[in-house]
């Protein structure tokens, strides 16, 4: 199949993931809406569970993108880590991410293999992206870290902090909220893993 008529659906797809669920959404939908037929999306995807993989793994590629190497911004690591956290956040807090989030979890609850393929195709794969710019930096001299695993996992936390619950349950984050939670975050996070010629600005 060439490339465009594959990323249609899964462009297709993934909006209708999004936006009405795995169980509400079928094959036959994807395929009337990507103007293909329901064969060619089995023929090229299998089953259903792939093209939620693929679905999933598509949007989290637009977060993932923020880890690699050629679209980073540049300056210092605190400010480098600071755009990440900001990414963060900006990714977790759209509304069609939190919908779909609130989706999945209760689809998991009748199915729990919906929630294996979509922590597979997304959560894990963005913290095995980030763990990788965080070994980079390491090996640049930016960072000391051991688990780069551990590390991201870490950051993402207390980037997060309360406003994962808030987000979930219909709680308002302000901007100077959301940032005062990132600065602290790359504190502590450069106080655990920075070097000792990083300076923490007085706040």
């Amino acid at each position: 199949m060439d490339a465009v008529k594959r990323q249609a659906i899964v462009d297709t797809a993934a909006h209708l993931f999004m936006h009405h669920g795995y169980a509400a959404t079928s094959i036959e939908q994807v395929a009337a809406e990507a103007g293909v037929s329901k064969v060619t999306i089995y023929n090229h995807f299998g089953e259903k569970r792939a093209l939620f993989a693929a679905a999933v793994e598509c949007e989290c590629e637009k977060m993932r993108g923020h880890f690699s190497l050629e679209s980073m911004p540049a300056g210092t690591i605190r400010e480098r880590l600071t755009a990440i956290g900001e990414a963060i956040f900006a990714f977790l807090f759209r509304p069609e991410m939190i919908q779909f989030e609130r989706r999945i979890a209760a689809e998991t609850e009748h199915e729990p293999a919906i929630g294996v393929a979509f922590l597979d195709a997304g959560p894990r794969r963005m913290k095995n992206g980030f763990a990788a710019y965080l070994q980079h930096a390491a090996a640049a001299g930016d960072l000391m870290i051991g688990d780069a695993e551990l590390a991201a996992e870490q950051f993402v936390s207390l980037c997060k902090g309360m406003g994962d619950l808030e987000r979930r349950f219909g709680g308002e984050v302000t901007q100077d909220e959301r940032m005062r939670r990132i600065a602290g975050a790359v504190d502590v996070f450069l106080a655990a893993y920075g070097v000792p010629d990083e300076p923490v600005p007085h706040r």
